[in-house]
């Protein structure tokens, strides 16, 4: 099951040695962008200082501000001749963030999403539906590529129009989907009230699961709504995109692709190594990028690190699920909290439908959290006791996951905003109080 069984069980020593070559190559690549090249200057790096895992600390951490900072061609590090494709943030926030691509460095990129397909199980006679968007998101063409690579059929479905996706499963016999978590909670409410079974009319049997943090009750859920096995996967733009880290087939975390990409896990408060099992931010150093090359990116994703050997022979370290970033962090009267363990929560519950809303608010001078969740329509329209016992029971679960008791608010099916995107869980209108 080893796409490329060399670089994928290599011991850690050899590993390790071969991080410190690729780091040294990185760096003296880097040393042609502007930003590089002034901070090198600056802090008297040159590519022969260089020499351990441990000097990479002596390079100051990458953020997304820095990188829009040095918008659009401070991180170039080579001609624009050479640049074959480009990437982007929406830049809804502000101003975005650009990646340039290499043509050496699609390739690389396409051959570990290739290798990511490969280990659970894709193979050529597949055929490939990605309803992923395209474009300026890295996360659509990524697999796109990857897939045809690996030489399979490859359906560029892109997301939404759900009618049009079934039709395309059922005509072509789709196999593998590539898919937003939120948007198959919906996929398999729609094909429940088309009264299609998975299992019966469809021949999916793997699905890959990214773009939004999600829990294991949520993976659990599309699962058995699909009748697949479903793979959670971890990308982010600034690395190239999907295929950085990716579960094997023991589903015990994701395999960070540790001869493409240096992992350190960090306390976001104080920037210093955690320990290997305690929760931290991830930060990665990409090792084999040509046009624009990012050494110790923070980003903002938490996770934690599992060092033991994995079942499946791979000797790259895994993570745990991203538990959500540390930005997303919602500041409830004093509590720490995030919206996956919210969700972790509502989808263990059986009569929580596909979608819930999470509202931030102010009520008394005091902050308030109102929490919308869709319920099946029998549910909806049942006992009213019964509704209310359901509403006690949610908020008694979310209490024991979170410390806080929300207020809990039980509405009918699809009756909450829906994105073809990353879904929007939380609204916070606490700012409009001057907080």
């Amino acid at each position: 099951m080893f796409w490329d069984s060399y670089n994928e069980t290599m011991d850690r020593a050899s590993l390790e040695e071969h991080q410190v070559e690729l780091l040294h190559k990185t760096v003296e690549t880097a040393a042609h962008s502007a930003y590089y090249s002034e901070l090198f200057k600056k802090e008297r790096i040159t590519p022969d200082s260089i020499k351990t895992m441990d000097d990479l600390r002596r390079i100051p951490f990458v953020t997304k501000d820095t990188l829009r900072e040095e918008y659009p061609y401070g991180f170039l590090a080579t001609s624009k001749e050479n640049i074959v494709r480009l990437h982007s943030s929406s830049g809804t926030t502000g101003r975005p963030t650009v990646i340039f691509h290499t043509m050496n460095d699609i390739n690389e990129w396409t051959g570990l999403l290739a290798r990511c397909m490969y280990m659970v199980g894709v193979r050529p006679k597949d055929v490939f539906q990605n309803m992923m968007g395209y474009g300026l998101f890295t996360g659509g063409i990524g697999f796109h590529y990857g897939a045809e690579r690996l030489g399979t059929l490859v359906i560029p479905a892109g997301p939404g129009n759900t009618t049009r996706q079934i039709m395309l499963m059922k005509e072509f016999e789709t196999t593998v989907i590539h898919i937003i978590p939120s948007y198959a909670l919906y996929f398999i409410k729609t094909l429940e009230e088309m009264n299609i079974d998975p299992n019966r009319d469809l021949h999916i049997k793997i699905g890959f699961l990214g773009a939004e943090p999600h829990s294991e009750a949520t993976r659990r859920r599309i699962e058995k709504g699909l009748g697949i096995d479903a793979y959670n996967s971890y990308g982010l733009s600034e690395m190239c995109g999907p295929g950085v880290a990716f579960e094997c087939q023991e589903k015990q975390g994701m395999h960070v692709w540790e001869d493409s990409y240096i992992l350190e896990v960090i306390d976001p408060e104080t920037m210093e190594p955690v320990k290997d099992g305690e929760e931290g931010e991830l930060v990665f150093t990409a090792l084999k990028r040509e046009g624009m090359p990012i050494l110790r990116y923070r980003t903002r994703d938490l996770a934690v690190v599992y060092p033991e050997p994995c079942a499946c022979g791979r000797t790259h370290r895994r993570i745990s699920r991203i538990k959500g970033r540390a930005d997303d962090m919602i500041i409830l009267k004093g509590v720490n909290m995030y919206p996956i363990q919210i969700e972790k929560t509502l989808m263990a519950i059986s009569e929580v439908g596909s979608n819930f809303q999470i509202i931030l608010d102010r009520k008394d001078d005091n902050d308030h959290m109102i929490i919308k969740v869709e319920v099946s329509n029998d549910v909806f329209q049942g006992d009213l006791k019964q509704l209310q016992r359901l509403r006690e029971r949610i908020a008694k679960n979310l209490n024991s996951e979170i410390l806080v008791t929300p207020e809990i608010e039980l509405v009918e099916p699809n009756s909450l905003p829906r994105s073809e995107g990353k879904a929007v869980r939380v609204i916070d209108n606490r700012d409009q109080w001057g907080n």
